[in-house]
């Protein structure tokens, strides 16, 4: 009999111990997880803000496209296990599904746990064993797999192991890097592992004062610095914290971050107007308050907060009366609101990533059946892997699309 032990059990582990109790469902074979964790899964469960972004509800194109890394190793990944498949694979399981803007696929109960309770009852009622444990290293002999050791010292035989640990993000979670020190061991090359989907610092103190406003249908471009055309500008929600910056587009442009680079943003807190509408916008706010102090005349425009900042970064005076501002002034506070600026002085922690960027490397694993090249019987399944996502339920296909992979070849 075949013995298959899978280290993890979150999404990706989850998925391969279920596709390889599948292939080997004639009984010719023992599909073991292991745990660390006393409940499996415990990332799946807040991701989504708790309601879990299932997938994207799109074609592989667009999905290598939200691959910033190494996103054609994937490729076949992809086309075994389409959002497709994933679809049918929970509503097929009980959980029914819906699509929200951007494609993304959530469950209709808005419950993660949904998600994570169908992944583990699947995999039990498919024959998988769970064992809570920590591994503390994968044996290998004359070039192939023969077991894991776990920490209480048990030894567990087996013919393949899949290293499904994670990354190193939310180490709380049970992430905590396990995985690449398994593979360096078994001589695999990891690249160095940062933050990804991750809130910003930012160099100007007034953020501490905004904390806590979140602004909704805003343009965020990120520019490197030196650079006149943005690396990343998308339309959506972000908040301000009192370190800097956090929300959905801000996570996605963290993404775009390279190591060793200056970086800057410009929000667009109205960016259904173009200049010459603001300003006539404006012009009409201060022809209905003509002997307004300027202090006091922008709340119809803009949150209540982030009116003393606009003021100082515009220049104008905050006791002029609005009917004195001259037209120049006018458009500097224009140039403001369209252009709010902000220094980008670094990522937060990977302890606040989302995901994990970096892993082991896409060279030394097979992109066909996620089985290393350098170890028979060793395969690789999600975010231990040097690949992720943006934001939009991408990275999550990735975890279940390697992990089907993976489970079809042990």
């Amino acid at each position: 009999m075949k013995k298959v032990v899978i280290i993890g059990g979150g999404a990706a582990g989850l998925k391969a111990a279920i596709s390889a109790a599948y292939k080997y469902k004639d009984g010719s074979g023992e599909i073991v997880v292991i745990e660390k964790n006393n409940r499996p899964a415990r990332k799946v469960m807040i991701t989504g803000k708790g309601r879990c972004n299932v997938c994207n509800n799109c074609d592989i194109d667009t999905l290598i496209a939200n691959i910033p890394r190494n996103p054609r190793f994937l490729y076949s990944a992809f086309s075994a296990f389409t959002p497709q498949d994933t679809i049918t694979f929970f509503e097929s399981v009980g959980v029914p599904l819906k699509t929200e803007r951007g494609n993304r696929v959530f469950p209709v109960s808005d419950k993660a746990v949904d998600i994570v309770d169908a992944l583990v009852n699947t995999a039990k009622a498919a024959g998988v064993r769970f064992i809570n444990g920590e591994v503390t290293a994968v044996i290998s002999e004359n070039g192939a797999v023969s077991g894991v050791k776990l920490a209480n010292g048990e030894m567990i035989c087996a013919d393949s192991v899949v290293i499904a640990t994670g990354g190193v993000s939310y180490p709380v979670t049970g992430s905590t890097g396990d995985g690449y020190r398994f593979a360096k061991m078994l001589g695999h090359t990891v690249s160095e592992v940062s933050g990804s989907l991750v809130p910003m610092n930012c160099h100007e103190g007034f953020c501490t004062h905004l904390s806590g406003l979140t602004l909704k249908n805003v343009t965020l471009s990120l520019f490197e610095s030196g650079k006149k055309k943005p690396v990343y500008s998308e339309m959506g929600e972000m908040l301000f914290t009192h370190f800097g910056i956090s929300g959905p587009l801000v996570l996605s442009a963290s993404a775009y971050v390279k190591a060793g680079k200056e970086y800057s943003v410009l929000i667009d807190l109205k960016p259904a107007l173009s200049i010459e509408a603001l300003d006539s916008r404006i012009l009409r706010d201060f022809s209905e308050l003509q002997n307004k102090d300027f202090s006091n005349s922008l709340d119809a425009l803009l949150p209540k907060s982030i009116i003393p900042v606009v003021i100082k970064l515009s220049g104008i005076e905050r006791d002029k009366k609005v009917n004195q501002i001259s037209r120049e002034e006018r458009l500097r506070l224009c140039e403001v609101i369209k252009k709010f600026p902000l220094t980008i002085t670094g990522l937060r922690p990977v302890e606040e990533a989302i995901i994990t960027r970096g892993g082991v490397s896409v060279k030394e694993i097979n992109p066909t059946t996620m089985e290393s090249k350098l170890v028979s019987g060793l395969f690789f399944a999600g975010e231990v892997i040097d690949v992720d996502a943006f934001t939009g339920g991408f990275n999550l296909q990735i975890a279940f699309s390697t992990g089907f992979l993976a489970g079809q070849n042990v």
